[in-house]
């Protein structure tokens, strides 16, 4: 079973270094279907995959395109990455989740950056996470039972679920980075997401600054896994918690979770070096969206004080997870 199984198979299949498991990773997902606009003719290109980043053996590994959720009238952007080219690892930082030193840690240096195909943000501060976070073999926070959990094995591979049903404790676990509550769940917005109550998903901006009451369309991110096991990540400026379930859900994602939110702290970045080996910097990196606050030198900047994931090429030669 793959990267979409459950963790306490799905990675202990792939992550004993064999052969044949490597082999399985890097066989490429293929190009997704585009997708079909919410209930209107599309705009130009909305909708239709474009390859993004660094190749994996000669093959696209990232998939970007845009997408006007229902109801909305600003593009939101998506990105598929294929998770059996991809090797995800976490990142964390001084402020979240905090409790370090760690190895790793911003900046990305030269051994990641040579294989860097693309990085996006992570969650909240912890103490309003409502969840735990487990990293380099230790409990920084308790992961907490039903919280939307991030996954990550020690080869790489990603899941995406609650903690203690979808996903749970497993030899392989690398990383943990729990987020609130699912989002998405049988491949449908939860209950939760379509909640009126849209507070509960986090405490917003208001119109012009973050100092007056807060708004329910306001700048959101989101992560979520298909039955395949590609990754679907999302971000838009003017998201409610449902708009952001729907833009998952209509690119693939059968489990899902919300990300960091507000104009500050949602990043996509991907990076296309000159040459396959080539360094990933801020100068060959391109935003998601250009109207990010945030930019692809972000999680090369020294001072980046928050959690943040990398996704990196596997190559044969490469053992699974060093990437």
């Amino acid at each position: 079973m793959g990267p979409a199984g459950s963790a306490s198979t799905g990675a202990s299949s792939s992550s004993r270094g064999t052969d044949s498991a490597a082999i399985k990773l890097l066989e490429p997902l293929g190009k997704p279907r585009n997708l079909a606009p919410f209930g209107r003719r599309a705009t130009r290109g909305e909708g239709v995959w474009r390859a993004a980043g660094r190749r994996v053996l000669h093959v696209p590994a990232v998939y970007e395109t845009t997408l006007i959720p229902p109801g909305g009238t600003e593009p939101s952007g998506l990105a598929w990455m294929d998770s059996n080219l991809l090797s995800a690892r976490l990142y964390s930082g001084s402020e979240s989740p905090g409790g370090g030193p760690y190895r790793y840690t911003a900046p990305i240096g030269p051994q990641i950056a040579r294989h860097l195909v693309a990085a996006f943000n992570g969650g909240f501060m912890m103490a309003a996470a409502e969840g735990g976070y487990y990293a380099e073999g230790r409990m920084i926070d308790p992961l907490r039972a039903g919280a939307a959990s991030l996954v990550i094995y020690d080869n790489g591979s990603v899941n995406i679920g609650a903690w203690g049903s979808d996903v749970r404790m497993s030899p392989h676990l690398a990383s943990v980075r729990q987020n609130l509550m699912p989002l998405v769940a049988g491949g449908r917005p939860t209950p939760r997401a379509a909640s009126p109550d849209w507070q509960i998903w986090g405490a917003t901006c208001g119109v012009s600054s973050c100092s007056g009451p807060g708004i329910e369309h306001q700048w959101r991110s989101g992560i979520g896994i298909t039955a395949g096991g590609a990754l679907i990540y999302a971000q838009g400026p003017s998201l409610d918690p449902l708009q952001l379930a729907q833009l998952l859900v209509r690119a693939g994602a059968v489990r899902g979770m919300q990300l960091d939110i507000n104009p500050d702290w949602p990043i996509f970045a991907t990076y296309r070096p000159s040459s396959e080996d080539g360094l990933a910097s801020a100068a060959n990196g391109r935003k998601l969206l250009q109207g990010t606050v945030q930019s692809p030198a972000t999680f090369f900047d020294p001072s980046w004080a928050r959690d943040f994931i990398t996704m990196s090429a596997r190559h044969p030669r490469t053992p699974l997870g060093s990437g």
